[in-house]
């Protein structure tokens, strides 16, 4: 498969084109990021490329948005928790200054992190971390999708 499902990460979701799809949720898919330096990110995507902000959705269908990314946090936090005695907690993000469309990161901290980037935001990381082959999502990762995936099917409502 090539990476043209990267050029359209919600499009792909919604046609089961996108690889990094780790579950359907209420208001958007929950995937696994594209880099994994910090074990476990992921990423909710909102199922309507044309939502741009979260004041965009209805009501209702805001509060299920919010609510698939407490879901996606919890599972993110206990699949971390479970596999990294380091695990510290979970950040949540909404920025949408990069990429057009709605979505959230959910970002695992751990306590084996650099000393001056554990207190900071993860987007100050280097340059290095982002692009590094070694952090890529691969197969490597299928333990980790897994566990997020099952965090997500007990957490189901």
């Amino acid at each position: 498969m090539t990476d043209d499902w990267r050029k359209d990460r919600i499009g792909s979701a919604l046609r089961g084109e996108n690889p990094a799809v780790l579950r359907r949720l209420e208001a958007g898919f929950a995937v696994i990021g594209d880099v994994q330096f910090l074990p476990g990110y992921a990423v909710l995507l909102v199922d309507d490329p044309a939502v741009r902000r979260l004041s965009e959705l209805p009501k209702n269908k805001r509060a299920a948005f919010l609510s698939d990314m407490d879901r996606l946090g919890e599972a993110v936090e206990r699949a971390c928790k479970r596999l990294d005695p380091a695990f510290r907690r979970v950040n949540l993000e909404i920025l949408g200054n990069a990429d057009a469309f709605l979505h959230a990161h959910v970002w695992p901290r751990f306590a084996w992190e650099p000393p001056d980037l554990v207190r900071l935001p993860v987007w100050l990381y280097p340059h290095e971390r982002w692009s590094d082959e070694q952090y890529a999502l691969g197969p490597q990762h299928n333990a980790l999708r897994e566990a997020i995936g099952a965090e997500l099917d007990r957490l189901a409502p």
